[in-house]
């Protein structure tokens, strides 16, 4: 399972037209599943993602996480990021996992995600239009 996470001072996705999620403060995660995740995989990077330290403590310094700061997350599923792009100029998508197995863990994702913060998503499949601002930027991939 992989995760790009930005550290945002807000963020929001958009499909057709309406606002799917929203949050100010915190993190935007792309999702993206692999074949050979778990729900033991989205467990292990929900931990990751919650307690990953990237917002500034009192000296300024990177050591405070999301569930220290009481901040949200807004999650978008993207299948792009399982994309091997190792050959030519077109990425193979072999490595992502099948639609059925992907939304499942995407939703399952989200359930973990919300008991334990403030969670915001887009809608698995579809076409989004996806707003941030970046803080920084930080950003960070974290695969699992």
């Amino acid at each position: 399972m992989i995760g790009l996470i930005q550290r945002v001072s807000n963020a929001s996705v958009v499909v057709d037209g309406e606002t799917t999620g929203a949050i100010g403060e915190g993190i935007l995660l792309l999702l993206g599943v692999q074949r050979d995740d778990s729900s033991a995989s989205a467990d292990k990077l929900l931990n990751k993602v919650l307690n990953y330290r990237i917002f500034a403590d009192e000296q300024g310094r990177m050591n405070r996480s999301l569930l220290d700061c009481g901040y949200e997350l807004l999650v978008v599923s993207q299948f792009t990021l399982a994309a091997d792009t190792g050959k030519g100029t077109r990425p193979g998508f072999s490595r992502a996992a099948a639609p059925e197995l992907a939304e499942e863990l995407y939703r399952y994702f989200l359930r973990q995600a919300a008991l334990q913060v403030t969670t915001a998503s887009g809608r698995f499949g579809a076409d989004m239009k996806v707003s941030l601002t970046n803080d920084g930027p930080v950003t960070f991939w974290l695969e699992v």
